[in-house]
């Protein structure tokens, strides 16, 4: 009877232990899409500012076709990414085409006096913030869940009961976005003051007779 008792004592144990990770798992991973769906909707802001951006940009900078056909590509391959590492690849060549799109309104003084425009750059702004700190949010989530995937006793249970590593949401190092640089050597410069003409000579003294 003791040995009975403590068989199904230690039985007992196991699967208190293991209902315990398990949850833990669970609740890792809830964070961790609960981090991710504040990402999202920071990421749906952004993509819904930049149509405008473009037009107001476009009102001022027409002959700019190829910078603008870049932006509304990237938008829509950001907006079709599925994973978290899709997005980022896909986040990272948006931010790029809108820093060229940022350069061309540096060449345009009178736009960035507009109203509507410093008001969608300051949005846009603020959007990046949000989404960094989000960014740091996920990702700390994610190296927790992940560890508890990949250490025993979770890695036990982690196979049977479908619980995957998740992917990091890593944008470009800034290092990597260098802002576009606009050229503006192209120019024609000003013409050189021509030279001063030459003072004249003075003339040379008469000569005399027998000299």
């Amino acid at each position: 009877m003791t040995i009975a008792l403590i068989i199904i004592g230690v039985i007992a144990l196991v699967v208190i232990i293991l209902v315990a990770v398990y949850n833990g798992l669970v609740q890792a991973r809830n964070k961790c899409d609960e981090a991710w769906s504040g990402i999202d909707v920071q990421l749906k802001r952004r993509h819904d500012l930049i149509p405008n951006l473009v037009e107001t940009v476009k009102g001022y900078a027409a002959h700019e076709q190829a910078t603008f056909e870049n932006v509304t590509a990237a938008r829509t391959a950001a907006m079709a990414a599925k994973t978290p590492a899709e997005s980022a690849r896909a986040e990272g060549v948006l931010g790029q085409a809108l820093t060229g799109l940022f350069a061309i309104a540096e060449a345009y003084p009178q736009l960035r006096a507009v109203e509507s425009f410093t008001q969608l750059q300051a949005e846009l702004t603020n959007t990046e913030d949000q989404i960094s700190a989000s960014r740091r949010i996920y990702n700390g989530n994610v190296q927790i869940y992940n560890t508890k995937v990949q250490q025993i006793p979770g890695k036990l249970l982690a196979g049977p009961f479908g619980f995957s590593e998740k992917e990091f949401f890593e944008l470009d190092s800034e290092a990597e976005r260098q802002p576009v640089k606009i050229d503006f050597s192209g120019a024609a410069a000003p013409a050189a003051p021509a030279a001063p003409p030459a003072a004249p000579q003075d003339p040379p003294p008469p000569t005399t007779a027998g000299g």
